[in-house]
């Protein structure tokens, strides 16, 4: 199983790979664990609009990855706790590139948006920006 370094195949490894890193909620919440430890709902506080089955599943995907490790606490009633691991924790440096990226664009992208919307046709659906708390 190859796969070119421009084309994406289907079953390329890296194109897996990513497509599980770069999902709608795995970055987000390898940044919530990057202070330390935390239980399922302890996440699921930092993650506005996440649902159970969606973290649970994202969760899931993160450690059979390696990028997160799982933990059982034995008290009653059962507490799991999660933790970024080594792996999981060398994402960090790209993903704070990424955020700064964003950051820095996030006026172009704006104004980009605004003009697509403005000459797309009414009624198409569009994504809009937003807002972010700093």
């Amino acid at each position: 199983m190859s796969c070119e370094r421009q084309r994406f195949v289907v079953d390329c490894p890296s194109r897996l790979l990513f497509d599980q890193i770069a999902d709608k909620w795995s970055m987000m919440v390898l940044t919530v664990l990057d202070p330390g430890p935390m239980r399922f709902n302890a996440i699921k506080r930092h993650l506005e609009g996440v649902t159970q089955k969606a973290l649970t599943q994202c969760l899931r995907r993160l450690e059979r990855n390696g990028l997160v490790s799982r933990r059982v606490i034995p008290v009653s009633p059962v507490a799991v706790e999660y933790e970024i691991t080594p792996l999981g924790r060398s994402l960090q440096h790209p993903f704070k590139a990424l955020y700064a990226w964003m950051l820095d664009h996030l006026e172009e992208v704006d104004e980009a948006r605004r003009i697509f919307d403005e000459r797309s046709l009414p009624g198409y659906e569009t994504v809009s920006r937003i807002p972010t708390t700093s």
